[in-house]
């Protein structure tokens, strides 16, 4: 260990990072080992942690694994025919991938990487989300204008919902009540009861939907509406709207304002908002609804993701192929990284 530099590979690194998280079984050993594992990271020029980052390449049927924050791309694997949705179990042991042309999700062992699965996603998945039990997976099936529920478990079909006209957002709640679905031409929020798997409200909202998010306290829904350029907030209990945010960018035309990803963060202090191809990335202040400032990214930006310690967003930037890492406390770009063609979703795992 004594010989550690500055060209210690990502695999090593993470492996570091894994280690520290073997010390919790061990916890009279715990505070003085990690202590010591820091400082000689540190001393290294390396950050304490690492994250992966795994980003579908929608043009060339891959997957691209960066290493996070220091933006090193360690490998590009074949998934199939156009990946797009895609998600990692917290535990950081399992990544699913929509891969849409083939008409199924696929699991992937982590950090091997190795297929374990094919689960009866529906014709076309795009977007899909994981209960907080992880043991269900739902689908947006936009051909179909159908929810897939699957039980990931048994890599069985449970049911197929009926919702609106081309459903792509999907999010679930963390008080495990609710599966929120967007339908991009019903122009609505479709509330799927968790527990029944049935649609019981349908809430319109801002043209052309596009993503939504729960707050992690399951209070409220944010939906993003690519055509409107806005973002609206509904109270998650009695589905009426709270506001509507929008956005103006010096020199951007309203056009070229479309959201689609958003992130938030765990104490609802901020919101961040993908907003295509003007290219931007808003901060919101998650509790007034103000939108605090925009940070310059790569071009037509899609989706984001949080580091696991939320220090960091990456967003995946679609016509310049490239990811961009930003430091949430300097609220600054630390660096783009070139991953491949047509980055689409984005991934994290510790």
């Amino acid at each position: 260990m004594a010989g550690l530099s500055k060209k210690t590979s990502a695999k090593a690194r993470t492996r570091l990072w894994e280690m520290t998280q073997s010390l919790r079984l061990l916890p009279q050993w715990r505070s003085a080992c990690l202590q010591s594992l820091t400082l000689l990271l540190a001393s290294a020029g390396l950050p304490a942690y690492a994250d992966t980052a795994y980003v579908s390449l929608e043009d060339e049927n891959s997957l691209a694994v960066i290493s996070i924050p220091d933006g090193k791309l360690i490998q590009r694997i074949s998934v199939g025919k156009r990946p797009r949705g895609i998600s990692a179990d917290r535990q950081g042991k399992n990544l699913w991938v929509a891969v849409s042309d083939e008409n199924t999700i696929k699991q992937f062992e982590l950090p091997t990487l190795r297929e374990t699965a094919r689960l009866p996603s529906g014709k076309d998945p795009e977007t899909f989300a994981v209960d907080p039990e992880q043991t269900r997976l739902f689908a947006s099936n936009e051909n179909d204008n159908a929810v897939t529920v699957i039980d990931l478990k048994g890599h069985k079909l449970l049911k197929s919902i009926p919702v609106g006209v081309e459903p792509e957002g999907i999010a679930a709640s963390q008080d495990g009540k609710w599966i929120a679905s967007t339908s991009e031409t019903t122009n609505m929020v479709h509330w799927i009861d968790a527990g029944t798997l049935a649609v019981t409200d349908n809430t319109l909202v801002d043209p052309r939907p596009r993503g939504c998010r729960f707050t992690q306290d399951s209070q409220e829904l944010w939906v993003s509406s690519e055509i409107a350029g806005t973002v609206m907030v509904f109270d998650a209990k009695s589905h009426a709207a709270k506001a509507a945010i929008t956005f103006e960018i010096p020199g951007v035309t309203r056009e070229k304002i479309q959201p689609v990803g958003i992130q938030i963060d765990q104490d609802r202090r901020f919101a961040y908002v993908a907003l295509g191809p003007s290219n931007r990335i808003a901060v919101i202040d998650a509790k007034t609804y103000r939108v605090l400032e925009y940070l310059l990214v790569g071009q037509r930006v899609w989706n984001l993701a949080f580091d696991s310690r939320e220090k960091h967003l990456i967003t995946a930037n679609g016509a310049s192929n490239d990811i961009s890492i930003i430091d949430l406390e300097k609220r600054k770009v630390l660096r783009s990284v070139a991953v491949g063609q047509g980055p689409w979703g984005i991934a994290v795992a510790p």
